[in-house]
């Protein structure tokens, strides 16, 4: 993806088809709720990434045991930091969000730039799992 404007719908709409195609391929159920939050959760990463990195963004979307995943590289060097929420503070919630409705979030340094991978459960979050509000811990691997 080029960066620009568009790039965010587009990414949406990549992650709406490779869903669908999903369900179609291995028969499984996706739910409102999992479309919902995947194209949410690429919404948020694209748009970090297009803000805060200078060139190209490359989405990755992939399934794995139970959950969906969506990795988002950019050619940004600085990690994101998770801020504390502040519901006064005007913008700057989206790597909160992602947090709070993933069941896992990680960073990692790449040889250029950094990958940040987030994973949705493609079943509803338990009542112990999800009672809590506070999200996945973050993970940050070291360069190498």
């Amino acid at each position: 993806m080029g960066g620009d404007d568009g790039c965010i719908a587009d990414a949406r709409q990549h992650a709406a088809a490779f869903l669908d195609q999903a369900g179609e391929e291995y028969g499984l159920l996706i739910t409102a709720r999992v479309r919902d939050l995947t194209q949410l959760v690429v919404s948020e990463l694209v748009t970090n990434a297009c803000k805060y990195a200078p060139g190209p963004v490359l989405v990755e979307l992939g399934l794995t045991a139970g959950a969906v995943e969506v990795a988002v590289w950019d050619s940004g060097p600085e990690l994101p930091t998770a801020r504390a929420a502040d519901p006064g503070r005007i913008g700057g919630h989206g790597l909160e969000i992602v947090k709070a409705v993933s069941e896992g979030l990680s960073v990692d340094r790449e040889a250029v730039g950094k990958r940040i991978t987030a994973r949705i459960a493609l079943t509803e979050p338990s009542a112990v799992t999800g009672a809590s509000g506070s999200g996945p811990a973050v993970t940050t691997a070291p360069p190498g």
